[in-house]
């Protein structure tokens, strides 16, 4: 059975973009904002894992890694941020939050593959 993977991002050419580059190894969701997100985890959708995006409406990714991270249902989902924001300190501040991975849009597909199969290779030898 395939890994699901949440994609939180209200730019829909990006969640278009990671729906068509998964989908051929990882059952992939898509949420405009993080609210949306949430309410679709709290409905009993639980994924593997969530790529998120910061700057997005109703809840910003800062604010989803806090509520993820707060919740103890989802609080130990790998979570990769997705951001157009180069700064170090938004980095370290959503890696502080929880986050377990920050990559910089534009983004090099393959890297981000990589990053996700390393991430699950991680959680298989723990299990």
């Amino acid at each position: 059975m395939n890994k699901k993977i949440l994609a939180v991002d209200d730019d829909e050419s990006i969640r278009m973009l990671l729906e068509h580059l998964l989908k051929d190894h990882y059952d992939v969701q898509s949420k405009e904002d993080g609210y949306d997100a949430l309410l679709y985890m709290q409905e009993g959708n639980v994924p593997d894992l969530i790529i998120s995006d910061l700057t997005m409406p109703k809840m910003n990714g800062m604010d989803f890694i806090d509520n993820v991270r707060a919740s103890s249902f989802f609080k130990n989902i790998p979570l990769i941020v997705l951001s157009a924001k180069e700064n170090s300190n938004e980095r370290i501040e959503c890696l502080r939050r929880g986050a377990d991975d920050y990559l910089v849009k534009p983004f090099n597909p393959e890297e981000l593959q990589l990053r996700i199969a390393s991430i699950f290779k991680r959680m298989t030898s723990i299990d």
